[in-house]
């Protein structure tokens, strides 16, 4: 039996919120009755509270029993139940009072009954009805207060009511202070009916090209007659404004032989007006090593960008330890940097598990034998069975293993065995940690088995990432090099997408964000693990109203863990997506008959065009906010060879710019918004280490033949779902520029084996594989 009632949420007394804001519910009320004895049983009240208004942060459901034989058993869950007569009372847990608009929670409690078991027919939270009738003025709740407008381009916001109007309205964006160079360039007139009241929709700024270095702002009112306005400040990003200066140093880590030297590079992030003094000063440790020569280097307005080296030395000694000593860079008003420099002891060689400034030199990669006999069992699989692929813990199941694919320590145990079995050389075998709650929050093929409403942050921490760590800190594997990918798409979902519920909740919960710091402090407290944290792809975050909220993010995640930004070893772009490492026959400064490539749709006012591109310039704006110099940058190269017939062989001499384009982008998704089982996509770049500047590896994280997610519902015990952009003859939304969704048919289950895949991606694959 089911009984579900919508209607107006009334809010707490005392709490704050904004000038005439409304919100709503759906309640939803299930009850599973079985009979004991004639006239009595038992039952499961199953109930789903959501939010369809503005956001809560806590919440109360009351209901009544139509009869007074209906009594709750203290067994219940998600909620501090409670009974008083027939009224019933759930109040909610610390882990899930806030509710970000849309969000849902599941709550539920046994209960016995005598007679008979209707269901109640009236719902109230927080002390208000739900059906009640209060009428309230619509508030336009926008994705953000504020965006960054490159010059000469745009950036969007979306907007939306927070509670069904009784008639249409009319919202529209108007420019109300600032900067006339910021304009309204589309979207400025918006219509929401009772029924479309809360679907996003996206208003467009621009910012003029001018010659001036100042970043100018501006107001936007959002609002028009019968809704509360709000207020959108948007700032210019100007071209012309110059670098923050800094020290660049490369690298932070380097490793002096015993009777030797060791060097690394200073230079400096801008141009100085006056000399610029910057010294290395040994600090206290190891005193063999030195300051060789170097000490003091002069920048001038000339050679500011010119690398100049240090030159460390290591005095020869008779003990076999390998000492550390830090050298402190430093210059007057600037920030100091740290190199960490190691002794390389030539009688006791190197110490077992040492943290290297990048575990991928001089290193063999780790076979995945489970991967390795799938792609052999391939035709022509045999030619890459052998490449190292990264291994995917994509659920607390996926720790011990099963019959038919290994567990954690298992694989761990056969690196050992491949490592013993190469010679002399480190072996490096990675992971992709894979579990938050409500993961995958913007996407549906992906979802994971924990939600945050469910205890799930709780979960993740105790029955996921500490298990994780107890196995990888075992000294039987203190020799591997063990590289942990940091929860694929999860920071960069709470910059862009927080109009989806479940992003949302992860934001305002805090749970991504928690989930991550956590992972981060136990993973970097075991020296030979490391940890690159996603940052998603340039199709994602390339433009500045994502990048800059990115680096921001990142950084601050990152400083709030233990060791503060140390805690990252780097940062990996296209994790499980097909954008292109290289675009050879264009770049972001390419026109054509006078136009920017950034004009054309497949560019659509990115900055990159790209993921190496994307990768060296998000690892500078790291750097400069205060990751370490070391900082290494991975690309997924996987999948994005786009070989084939396709393929062009060199930039098109169309003077049209979308035909320019389109003929010369090696890329050839429908859109670069696809990224679900994309046909005509190849293996790209094989694995290998320091593969251009800025760069620690190319690596294949996402093995090759394996689903993104399935063509079709198919139910599942993992909780994935169907996503529409794995479905073939899906004909796409705003996303994806309203494209066909690219995707191969006949697709399994994300993670599960896709024959078909694997046979487009060997074909297709760019360097190609005989």
């Amino acid at each position: 039996m089911t009984a579900a009632s919508t209607a107006a949420l009334g809010l707490v007394a005392g709490q704050t919120t904004a000038a005439n804001a409304a919100v709503a519910c759906d309640v939803t009320y299930t009850a599973n009755s079985w009979t004991s004895s004639p006239g009595q049983g038992g039952f499961t009240a199953s109930i789903t509270l959501k939010n369809t208004g503005d956001p809560i942060t806590s919440w109360s459901l009351g209901f009544d029993y139509p009869t007074t034989g209906q009594k709750y058993t203290p067994t219940g869950w998600g909620a501090n139940w409670s009974q008083s007569g027939t009224r019933i009372t759930g109040t909610n847990m610390p882990y899930n009072g806030s509710l970000a608009t849309g969000a849902s929670v599941s709550i539920g409690y046994n209960g016995t009954w005598t007679g008979s078991n209707p269901n109640p027919t009236s719902f109230s939270v927080n002390n208000t009805t739900c059906g009640g009738t209060n009428p309230t003025t619509p508030s336009v709740v926008t994705s953000a207060s504020s965006v960054a407008v490159n010059e000469g381009g745009t950036a969007t916001f979306t907007a939306r009511l927070s509670s069904a109007p009784t008639a249409n309205v009319t919202v529209t964006t108007a420019r109300t202070s600032g900067d006339t160079d910021l304009s309204v360039s589309s979207g400025g007139s918006l219509t929401f009916t009772p029924s479309n009241w809360n679907t996003a929709q996206t208003v467009t700024l621009a910012a003029a090209q001018d010659s001036d270095t100042a970043a100018g702002t501006a107001a936007f009112s959002v609002g028009g007659s019968g809704v509360t306005a709000a207020t959108v400040n948007a700032t210019e990003v100007d071209d012309d404004a110059t670098v923050e200066q800094s020290i660049m140093v490369t690298p932070t880590a380097v490793t002096v032989p015993e009777g030797a030297t060791a060097t690394y590079t200073v230079r400096l992030a801008a141009q100085p007006s006056s000399n610029v003094t910057v010294t290395s000063t040994a600090g206290s440790g190891d005193t063999n090593i030195t300051v060789s020569s170097g000490a003091s280097l002069t920048f001038t307005s000339a050679n500011w960008s010119t690398p100049q080296t240090v030159t460390l030395a290591a005095a020869q000694d008779s003990d076999n330890t390998n000492g550390t000593r830090p050298i402190t860079v430093a210059s007057s008003g600037l920030t100091s940097r740290t190199v960490t420099a190691t002794e390389a002891d030539d009688d006791g060689g190197t110490n077992p598990g040492t943290h290297v400034e990048n575990p991928y030199a001089g290193a063999t990669g780790y076979v995945n034998p489970n991967w390795r006999t799938k792609a052999a069992a391939e035709p022509g699989g045999s030619a890459v069975a052998n490449t190292s692929t990264a291994v995917w813990l994509d659920r607390i199941a996926a720790i011990a293993g099963s019959s038919s694919a290994m567990g954690l320590q298992a694989h761990l145990d056969e690196a050992v065995r491949q490592d013993a079995a190469n010679g002399s050389a480190p072996l490096t075998i990675q992971f992709v940690i894979y579990d938050l709650p409500n993961r995958d929050c913007s996407a549906l093929a992906s979802n994971g088995e924990l939600l945050i409403a469910e205890n799930g942050l709780n979960r993740y921490k105790t029955e996921y990432i500490d298990p994780i760590a107890a196995i990888m800190s075992n000294s039987a594997y203190a020799n591997l090099r063990i590289v942990t990918i940091i929860e694929p798409d999860s920071l960069p979902n709470l910059v862009t997408n927080l109009s989806f519920a479940k992003c949302a909740e992860a934001n305002s919960t805090g749970a991504y964000v928690q989930g991550v710091q956590y992972a981060l402090n136990k993973l970097h407290a075991i020296t030979n693990v490391y940890t690159y944290v996603d940052a998603a792809h340039h199709a994602w975050l390339g433009w500045d109203s994502n990048f800059n909220p990115s680096v921001n993010i990142f950084y601050n995640t990152a400083a709030g863990t233990t060791a503060g930004v140390d805690s990252v070893d780097g940062f990996i772009t296209n994790t499980a997506n097909t954008s292109a490492t290289k675009e050879l026959y264009f770049n972001i400064n390419t026109t054509v008959n006078g136009q920017s490539v950034r004009q054309s749709k497949w560019v659509d006012w990115n900055w990159y065009v790209d993921e190496t591109t994307f990768a060296q310039a998000l690892r500078t704006a790291l750097i400069a906010k205060g990751f370490r110099q070391g900082l290494g940058m991975l690309i997924d190269t996987s999948r994005n060879g786009w070989g084939g017939s396709a393929r062009p062989t060199g930039p098109s001499t169309s003077t049209v710019l979308e035909t320019f384009v389109n003929q010369s982008r090696i890329d050839r998704r429908i859109h670069a918004g696809n990224w679900c089982n994309q046909s005509g996509a190849g293996m790209g770049e094989r694995p290998k280490a320091s593969p251009d500047t800025g760069l620690d590896a190319y690596v294949w994280i996402k093995p090759p033949g394996e689903s993104d997610g399935a063509s079709t519902d198919i139910p599942n015990d993992e909780g994935k779902k169907f996503d529409r952009m794995c479905d073939p003859t899906y004909t796409g939304n705003s996303l994806n520029g309203n494209n066909m969704s690219g995707a191969l048919p006949n697709a399994p289950l994300s993670g599960q084996w896709f024959s078909a895949q694997f046979q487009e991606l060997l074909r297709n694959a760019y360097p190609p594989i005989s």
